[in-house]
């Protein structure tokens, strides 16, 4: 039950956000979504530890210790890394410092152990409830130690309401750091990323593209898969285009969808397009075997690998994700 003695799904917002279509999948979604940002069921997961052994398929561990492990043996079986230490929504300075000073001790160790991995952070992680200045600050500390150990860090996306502020962070540190070390990620189902796409472009940016994870009304995201799925592939190949080539533009192809792959081959094939101006990036745990798969086949393959205490936020939204999770879920709490 909610605040206000209301149902999660019966709540007029999410209700507003419900109505277009596939009720059933978008009302699982929202639910997933909602149980998220429930701190009480945060507490009570921390203190059930099947529920954990749950969630460690797609969390590496609660440590950079158990992180640079997972680390090092996808590097083994031939595929990249972004480290992700998890947390968002930081509620006051010194956490968002503490964060910072985290991904920090994360390239430090990276560039000690010799692993094969960048990080990804969230702007919210770093203070941008606070204040922009101070996610500025922030942010270029871990870009300056980038920099300096010759590493790379992806700023995520997160909901609308902080996609524009987000943009304009990176391109402040993309002038300053330049494609090499910062990079940004684009979500196919909002309808103002083809405008952001060819300004990235214009840039000669280096984008991860995904489909997008959080909950957004219709006039703002595309309410259909298939929309989304065709809005993915149009904004494909506007960065594997020739002329986004030339400007330098490298693009990382954020799915598990194999029909989103076939089309990159697809691209790929008809343009000649070079291997190393594009990569496939996926998640931990989800999708293993196509992983290795296009890791053999020649292909770059960077995994998504996070890691941390706060790590309910970031299963629930993976159960929100992907039907087939919550399948995974009940099975493995019935045996």
């Amino acid at each position: 039950m909610g605040a206000h003695g209301k149902r999660p799904l019966h709540h007029p917002v999410v209700a507003r956000l419900l109505r277009p279509v596939y009720p059933y999948a978008v009302m699982m979604r929202a639910f997933f979504l909602w149980l998220s940002r429930s701190q009480r069921l945060k507490h009570l997961s921390s203190e059930f530890q099947p529920f954990w052994k749950m969630a460690s398929r797609f969390v590496a561990g609660s440590t950079l210790d158990d992180a640079i492990r997972v680390i090092r043996q996808l590097n083994q079986e031939g595929l990249k890394v972004t480290l992700d230490h998890l947390g968002e929504n930081t509620t006051n300075e010194q956490e968002a410092l503490a964060a910072a000073d985290a991904y920090i001790e994360a390239l430090e160790r990276i560039h000690r152990e010799g692993v094969d991995s960048g990080v990804s952070i969230k702007l919210t992680q770093m203070g941008l409830d606070l204040s922009y200045e101070f996610t500025l600050d922030n942010v270029d500390r871990i870009l300056q130690t980038a920099q300096r150990l010759g590493n790379f860090v992806r700023i995520d996306m997160e909901s609308s309401a902080y996609t524009q502020q987000t943009l304009d962070l990176y391109e402040h540190f993309h002038k300053k750091y330049g494609a090499r070390h910062v990079g940004i990620v684009i979500q196919a189902y909002l309808r103002r990323s083809e405008q952001d796409i060819r300004h990235i472009i214009e840039m000669g940016g280096n984008v991860r593209l995904c489909k997008g994870a959080y909950l957004e009304p219709p006039e703002i995201a595309f309410p259909k898969k298939s929309q989304v799925d065709e809005n993915f592939k149009h904004l494909l190949d506007l960065l594997l285009h020739p002329d986004a080539l030339k400007t330098g533009t490298y693009t990382a192809v954020a799915t598990h969808d194999e029909k989103m792959i076939a089309h990159t081959k697809k691209l790929e094939r008809e343009r000649n397009i070079p291997r190393d101006r594009f990569e496939f990036q996926m998640l931990y745990g989800i999708r293993n075997d196509l992983q290795r798969k296009l890791a053999r086949e020649g292909y770059t393959v960077r995994v998504y690998v996070p890691y941390g205490t706060e790590w309910y936020p970031y299963f629930m939204r993976r159960l929100a994700e992907r039907p087939a999770n919550v399948f995974f879920i009940l099975k493995n709490l019935f045996r």
